[in-house]
């Protein structure tokens, strides 16, 4: 959708290109109806789309790979998704004149009208919405953690009438969601974005920082969490899906450039990759000292969110909970906002519904009760987080922007680009391919102790 001309060509024929109707609709839609941010909201907004509950299973995924494949893993990681994240920004205004504010926009371009639909809208459906109902789970649990710790003794464990279901918290959490959704774009959640960024800075120098002052645990074991075979390879497997899901910040990049102003002379690119590269310092020191302190505190022992794991002190471990549910609650409005402008997209332009209030209040509202539905019917944190890293994080995230790069720019054979393409879209295949097996096992195996809305 094309809001930037070409330097020349007169700016009114580019606009007149559409009817009055599909701008009209343009401006409503919550990806292009507004495009006065700063590099500093794709700062943050980045932070939190990526700086999610996936930094407080690092530790986790640690004791699954073991020191040597943990810290390579999560390096590797950090360098592929920082170059396609560049590929992106990149791609977002390669055509004069036309800006892809959408991820599935630049496949059509990459792959042809149809085809490219199909190639990324059912992947970033399954990433939004799955981010979405595993954000439901963390804040529920989060807001179950802060409860139980404050109210519930030394132990943290409640009992009797204190000891409230998870259900019940998850839909405290959802309830947050039902007002906050009704916030037309991006720009109008900048303040909850940036609180949300704030958060997770925070209550990942927390996780560490309480691991450092509880010590290594006497008799700590840093051999990997199974003991059989079987379990060592699905174990690891499953840790491949959970570094996955910490660096899946992509599936929403297109759309928060988007909300960036454009002109011939300061394309949005400059200020996106700005914001970018703080966003990515940022993600550094907040995944390194996780993953690496807290396996290096509790060995195998590390539960699949850091913060459950520790316990004292009492009034620190509650606030960094509380932080845990701000930040899920920006996070969850990131990743649901190109979701909104999918539904609300169809409605409008496919089935000619009037574009509104009303529209969007009821839309957006039964696509939080959805996720909450999905959440409280199935709180599988660790399992989820393998599955979905794995299963549709790994293309949006670590090849499908090669490919699309591939076939756009077509890099000379054995050139440093198609190398490096190729090299990335190789692992992340190998990624999506094997961690979703490690994460749904680790379903199964939940699911067998598991008692439905307990």
């Amino acid at each position: 959708m094309g809001t930037q001309a070409p330097e020349n060509y007169p700016a009114e024929k580019v606009q007149d290109a559409r009817s009055a109707r599909e701008k009209a609709i343009d401006d409503w839609l919550p990806i292009t109806s507004s495009r006065n941010a700063k590099w500093w909201y794709s700062a943050f907004h980045n932070v939190t789309a990526m700086v999610g509950a996936g930094v407080l299973s690092l530790p986790y995924a640690m004791s699954e790979l073991g020191w040597g494949p943990g810290i390579a893993v999560l390096v590797v990681s950090w360098v592929i998704t920082l170059y396609t994240l560049w590929q992106m920004v990149e791609m977002h205004e390669m055509v004069p004149g036309k800006r892809f504010d959408r991820y599935h926009e630049l496949g059509q371009h990459a792959f042809g009208d149809r085809l490219g639909l199909w190639i990324v809208v059912p992947q970033q459906l399954v990433v939004e919405v799955g981010v979405n109902i595993v954000y439901m789970v963390t804040g529920g649990k989060s807001l179950k953690k802060f409860h139980d710790v404050l109210v519930c003794g030394d132990t943290g464990v409640c009992e009797g009438k204190d000891n409230i279901k998870t259900t019940y918290f998850i839909m405290i959490f959802a309830s947050v969601h039902f007002v906050l959704s009704q916030l037309p774009n991006f720009n109008s959640i900048s303040g909850v974005s940036l609180a949300a960024a704030v958060m997770s800075l925070s209550y990942s120098t927390i996780a560490w920082g309480a691991s450092v002052h509880k010590g290594r645990m006497s008799g700590v074991d840093y051999h990997l969490r199974a003991t059989t075979t079987p379990g060592k390879v699905f174990g690891f497997f499953g840790a491949l899906g959970d570094v996955a899901f910490a660096y899946a910040g992509h599936n929403v990049v297109l759309e928060i450039q988007a909300t960036i102003p454009s002109t011939p002379d300061k394309p949005s690119k400059k200020p996106m990759w700005k914001g970018v590269v703080v966003a990515y310092v940022v993600v550094a020191l907040c995944y390194f000292p996780v993953a690496l302190i807290g396996y290096w505190a509790f060995g195998n022992t590390v539960e699949d969110n850091i913060l459950i794991t520790l316990s004292k002190p009492k009034w620190l471990i509650a606030l960094a909970n509380m932080m845990v549910v701000v930040h899920v609650i920006g996070s969850y409005q990131i990743y649901a906002m190109p979701v909104f402008d999918m539904i609300e997209t169809v409605l409008v332009k496919k089935l000619r519904f009037p574009p509104g209030l009303t529209l969007r209040l009821i839309a957006r509202t039964l696509y939080v009760a959805f996720t909450m539905f999905i959440a409280i019917t199935f709180p599988f944190f660790g399992g989820l987080l393998g599955f979905f890293g794995g299963f549709a994080f790994a293309p949006t995230t670590y090849f499908l922007p090669c490919v699309m790069w591939l076939a756009i720019y077509k890099p000379k054979r054995f050139s440093l680009s198609w190398l490096t393409n190729w090299m990335c879209i190789i692992l992340g295949v190998l990624l999506m391919i094997l961690s979703p097996i490690g994460g749904l096992r680790q379903i199964i195996m939940d699911a067998k102790t598991y008692q439905f809305y307990s």
